[in-house]
């Protein structure tokens, strides 16, 4: 049998280079959010399959990398015929595996929990440019705060890590978006929607940058909605002004379905969040944001950057998720970074990204180095190295120019060449 030396479709080999941009970007994540309190936590890739097919994952549950079972107990599936034969399997995001980890762990943690978490997810997508099969996800999560202080803190604590991060290619500029779930449901009850047609509509209504109105109007049509209840529903987002505000977009739906604390909330967050960011970043309220999770219960957010299709980080309120797991609500808002974009983004815009490495020293030895000599250049390796220096000891090659140039593409700067 022949072995494939490529990674499987979809996932990548991480080179020395790579790693180090990764871990350095990973740094400036973890010190930026412990300043706003947040604490780093791990919950394990697998999660058992009924959390994760509990329809709180939209669209993600159709991608889940299913677990089989095993030995006798896949035998036993096998021999029952229609029986689920999976009973794990790996993590699509990182708000399922969190909701089930506060359930099982919420009388040790402070309440409110901020919450960090970097880990792997996996998704069966179909690849593309700043999309995997596996990535990476940073989330940050509030638990146990039913306030809209999670909402400003989870929004400013993220802009002033991506302010952060982008600074060092000389990006400033980027975009948060905010909605509510609560202002979608009541705009499409207000048009005359009933309240099990919502996350269909939502669907579609959540297509807006890729094919417009008219495209959302003729797919609402072809699933056999009312023409007069989809004339009203688009009439809301025919014409959009730049910076509306939620007042004016919310001035003709009834309290009957949407109550003025939502519209109120909204205006809070917007009021604190905005002197909080830095020049160059907006906040704005984004009528046509829907995000496609079915956990959301209320304020959502995206960001987005010019140039990119992509947002590069989203989130919400979720209040009713961790009930699932524990038979009691807890209120809970996050946001997750799309860390994998964000590489993206960076490397496109610098050359040999992270690729320096402070003080470091190549000691080259020649094969005929005496131990004396060997024993001498250990010594002062070490002693390089106590004083915060990088130092590496290789045999010389025979092309030594080209084994210097590969050294200096890894970001090395200094190289003794050792004869004797």
């Amino acid at each position: 049998m022949k072995f494939i030396k490529t990674p499987v479709k979809g996932m990548c080999d991480m080179l020395p280079s790579d790693m180090r941009l990764r871990e350095h970007i990973f740094a400036m994540i973890r010190e930026t959010y412990a300043t706003y309190g947040f604490m780093q936590i791990e919950t394990p890739v697998m999660e058992h399959i009924e959390n994760l097919t509990s329809k709180q994952g939209g669209d993600n549950e159709k991608l889940i990398f299913k677990v089989m079972k095993r030995g006798a107990e896949l035998q036993r599936a096998l021999d029952a015929g229609k029986q689920e034969l999976a009973d794990n399997g790996l993590r699509y995001d990182l708000t399922v595996p969190l909701s089930r980890y506060y359930a099982n762990n919420k009388e040790k943690l402070p309440s409110p929990f901020k919450a960090l978490q970097m880990g792997s997810v996996w998704r069966a997508d179909n690849p593309q440019k700043g999309r995997f099969r596996q990535f990476t996800q940073c989330d940050i999560d509030i638990l146990g705060d039913e306030t809209n202080l999670a909402e400003i803190e989870l929004i400013t604590a993220t802009s002033a890590m991506l302010t952060k991060i982008f600074a060092e290619i000389d990006i400033t500029d980027f975009t948060i978006h905010i909605n509510d779930r609560k202002i979608l449901r009541a705009a499409a009850l207000q048009a005359g929607f009933q309240e099990e047609d919502i996350t269909s509509v939502l669907i579609s209504l959540d297509k807006f940058d890729k094919i417009g109105l008219q495209g959302i109007r003729s797919e609402l049509l072809e699933n056999g909605y009312a023409a007069s209840a989809v004339d009203a529903y688009l009439s809301m987002y025919e014409n959009l002004q730049e910076g509306i505000s939620c007042a004016d977009f919310c001035k003709e739906i009834s309290e009957e379905y949407l109550e003025a604390s939502v519209v109120e909330n909204m205006d809070e967050i917007l009021a604190c969040v905005k002197p909080m960011l830095a020049d160059g970043v907006k906040i704005v309220f984004d009528p046509t944001l829907v995000r496609g999770m079915g956990y959301y219960t209320g304020p959502i957010f995206e960001i987005s950057i010019d140039g990119y299709s992509f947002s590069i980080a989203g989130g919400g309120r979720y209040d009713e998720m961790i009930g699932k797991f524990s038979g009691q609500d807890v209120s809970a808002s996050g946001f997750s970074i799309g860390f994998e974009r964000i590489i993206t983004i960076l490397k496109d815009h610098m050359d040999k990204a992270g690729q320096s490495v402070q003080n470091g020293t190549v000691f080259l030895l020649d094969k005929k180095v005496s131990l004396e000599r060997k024993q001498e250049i250990f010594a002062k390796a070490k002693q390089l190295r106590a004083e915060g220096n990088v130092v590496s000891i290789q045999p010389m090659r025979k092309n030594v120019k080209r084994q210097i140039e590969m050294l200096e593409a890894e970001g090395f700067q200094k190289f003794e060449k050792i004869y004797e």
